[in-house]
């Protein structure tokens, strides 16, 4: 009986190592989320402002969507590495849609490259590159347009493209994702229908 135990955590395994890494766990959650569907990967406190030296409560009028330019793994780590200076609220990974959230809501994350868009948005990176759209998965925006939805409803913010906006949007950007393959009139029909 012990032998076919170990067999078959042996299989776990190999299965497991198959799988391609943006699907992978990328270690254990801890604490709260914003969003229910969430699950904390806690970015490092070097990567972001925390909210208790703000004054007053910040008002969350953008949504900024972005590519990451790397997988989902690589993205939490390069958030949880504090000498990078970079994060993001939120990470959707392409192949499930699973949310991170990676720093809360009432804190900001640098994320936009401008203080005055960090100060004022929630920042959504998405798993993948801007040239390779079958990163761009039905299951990764259905997810992360059910997030926006949320975020919208819970700031009070319209559902449109001048308060969902993308990273190439935000003035004195030198980025250009989320990309000419971002969808996105699928992605704020999704919105909508959220």
């Amino acid at each position: 009986m012990q032998r076919r135990r170990i067999l078959q955590g042996a299989a776990v395994t190999a299965t497991a190592a198959l799988l391609p890494a943006s699907v992978r766990a990328v270690g254990a959650p801890s604490a709260e989320t914003d969003y229910a569907q969430a699950q904390t990967f806690v970015a490092s406190t070097a990567n972001y402002t925390p909210s208790s030296s703000l004054s007053p409560t910040r008002r969350v009028d953008l949504i900024v969507i972005h590519v990451a330019q790397q997988t989902f793994s690589q993205t939490v780590g390069i958030f949880r590495n504090p000498a990078k200076q970079v994060s993001a609220h939120y990470v959707v990974r392409s192949g499930d849609g699973f949310v991170a959230q990676c720093v809360r809501e009432r804190d900001i994350a640098w994320h936009a490259g401008s203080w005055d868009h960090n100060t004022r948005s929630i920042g959504i990176e998405h798993e993948g590159w801007i040239d390779q759209p079958a990163y761009f998965t039905p299951t990764m925006y259905e997810r992360s347009a059910r997030l926006t939805a949320d975020i919208c409803d819970r700031h009070g913010l319209p559902k449109d493209r001048a308060h969902i906006i993308g990273h190439h949007e935000v003035p004195g950007s030198d980025h250009t994702d989320p990309g000419p393959h971002w969808d996105w009139v699928r992605y704020l029909r999704l919105v909508n229908l959220s």
